[in-house]
C-alpha cells in the first residue's frame, strides 16, 4: 500500500446493504454468552482430570508402598517359616536315622515320631502358603479398589468433557454461519479480549488489535488506513473510513460485534474488523486478515 494521500472524490468501493442489527446483535449476545459458559465449563473439566491424575499417581504410589511392606512382612515371615521348616526337617532326619537304627517297640515309636513329625513339617509348609496368598489378595483387592474409584471418576468427567465438547462444536459451528456487512461468511468472531487472544491461538487468521479514537487523519492499522468519523455509545453504534489500496469506503452505523467487511488488492478474502466496545470518541476491537495474501 502506498502512503497515505487526500483521495480525490469517487463512488464508494462496495454498496453494502444495511444489516438487521437488532436481531443479529441479540443472536451474538445469546451465542457468544453460551460460548463462554461452555469454554468455562471445558477448563472446570480439564482441571478435574489433571487432579484425578494426580490422584492416580498417588494412587499408585500408595499401592507400591503397600505392596513393599507386603514384601518386606513377607520377608520375615519367611524367614522365620524356612528356620522352622529348617528345624523340623532336621528333626525328621534324626527321627528317621533313630527308627532305622532302633528295634522293637523303640522302632515302631521311632517310625510314629517321624510320621508325625513330618505330618508338622507339611502343616507348616501349607500355612506359610496360605498366609502368603492372603496377604496378597488383600494387597490386590485394596489395590483394585482404588483403581476402580479413579477410574470410574475418569470416566465420569470423560464423558460430560465429551458432552461438554458436542455443545461446544455445536455453538461454534452455529457461530460460523454468521455473515459479516458483505454477506461473505465470517469466521468465530471475538467479542472479548480472552476470546481475541483464544482465535490468535488457532492462528487461522492475522489479528490486529484496534484501539482508535477521533483523529484529524486515518491511521494504519494492520496494512491498512482506519479513521473514525463517529461513535454513538447510546445505539452502540460507529461510523468509519477505511482505506485500502488507495481508495476509500466508508463503512456506516455498524454495530459492536459486528463483522466489517471489505476487499483489498491483496487477498481473495476478505479483511474483517470486529468492534467489541462503543466508547466516547473511542473504539476497540480488532482487524482479521487472511494468511493467504494473494491478488485477486
Amino acid at each position: 500500500m502506498s502512503d497515505y494521500h487526500q483521495p480525490q472524490p469517487q463512488q464508494p468501493m462496495y454498496t453494502v446493504p444495511p444489516p438487521d442489527s437488532g436481531s443479529g446483535g441479540l443472536k451474538f449476545a445469546i451465542l457468544f454468552g453460551a460460548v463462554i459458559a461452555l469454554i468455562a465449563a471445558n477448563v472446570y473439566l480439564f482441571l478435574q482430570i489433571d487432579g484425578l491424575k494426580q490422584e492416580v499417581a498417588k494412587t499408585n504410589t500408595a499401592i507400591l508402598d503397600e505392596v513393599g511392606k507386603v514384601r518386606e512382612s513377607h520377608t520375615v515371615s519367611a524367614a522365620a517359616a524356612r528356620q522352622n521348616v529348617d528345624t523340623l526337617k532336621e528333626e525328621l532326619e534324626a527321627a528317621r536315622r533313630q527308627a532305622q537304627m532302633a528295634v522293637g517297640q523303640a522302632k515302631v515309636d521311632a517310625e510314629k515320631n517321624a510320621d508325625a513329625i513330618a505330618r508338622r513339617l507339611e502343616q507348616q509348609q501349607k500355612a506359610v502358603e496360605a498366609s502368603l496368598r492372603t496377604e496378597v489378595s488383600k494387597v490386590e483387592q485394596a489395590a483394585n479398589t482404588k483403581i476402580g474409584e479413579v477410574s470410574t471418576e475418569v470416566s465420569t468427567v470423560k464423558t460430560d468433557v465429551s458432552n461438554t465438547k458436542a455443545e461446544l462444536d455445536k455453538t461454534i459451528a452455529d457461530l460460523k454461519s454468521t455473515r459479516g456487512d458483505l454477506g461473505v461468511q465470517s469466521g468465530l468472531i471475538a467479542t472479548n479480549a480472552g476470546e481475541l487472544a483464544a482465535l490468535k491461538k488457532l492462528g487461522e487468521r492475522n489479528y490486529f488489535d484496534i484501539n482508535l479514537g477521533k483523529t484529524k487523519g486515518p491511521v494504519r492499522i494492520g496494512d491498512i488506513l482506519v479513521q473514525l468519523k463517529r461513535a454513538d455509545t447510546k445505539r452502540n453504534r460507529y461510523t468509519v473510513d477505511v482505506i485500502a489500496d488507495d481508495k476509500k469506503v466508508e463503512k456506516k452505523d455498524k454495530g459492536v460485534n459486528e463483522p466489517v467487511q471489505f476487499y483489498t488488492s491483496k487477498a481473495r478474502q476478505p479483511y474483517e474488523m470486529v468492534i467489541n466496545e462503543v466508547k466516547k470518541d473511542l473504539i476497540v476491537g480488532y482487524l482479521a486478515t487472511p494468511k493467504v495474501q494473494t491478488a485477486r
